[in-house]
């Protein structure tokens, strides 16, 4: 998830299997996903990013959000939080999983700014 982050990070809208199931049933393992860089201003509660918390790359949701200290709060989808995250560790945002795409989530891009 390093490599995916880092070539997202610079700018590249990247497709990938990730693996696990913490994100069952909105991403299943193995399922084809698309991440694009993300404006983390724009995030809300049930967008699916891709983020570093606590020194570990997650494909997660955002679980909250505090606009004043530019940050989001990261959990998966089975109800544990990973913690605290800001806004320059959020590297993208998930536009579509298996070609279908996640409703909003590109007009929250870098690109769709």
């Amino acid at each position: 998830m390093n490599a995916v982050a880092g070539r997202v990070a610079g700018g590249a809208t990247v497709e990938f299997r990730p693996t696990g199931s913490s994100m069952v049933p909105l991403i299943r393992s193995r399922q084809r996903v698309a991440v694009a860089p993300a404006d983390p201003s724009k995030l809300e509660v049930g967008d699916i990013v891709l983020a570093r918390v606590a020194g570990t790359v997650y494909l997660h949701l955002v679980s909250s959000v505090d606009p004043a200290r530019k940050r989001v709060q990261i959990s998966n989808n089975r109800g544990r939080v990973n913690g605290w995250t800001g806004h320059d560790r959020v590297f993208g945002i998930c536009l579509a999983v298996d070609g279908v795409p996640r409703a909003g989530a590109d007009a929250k891009t870098r690109r769709g700014a």
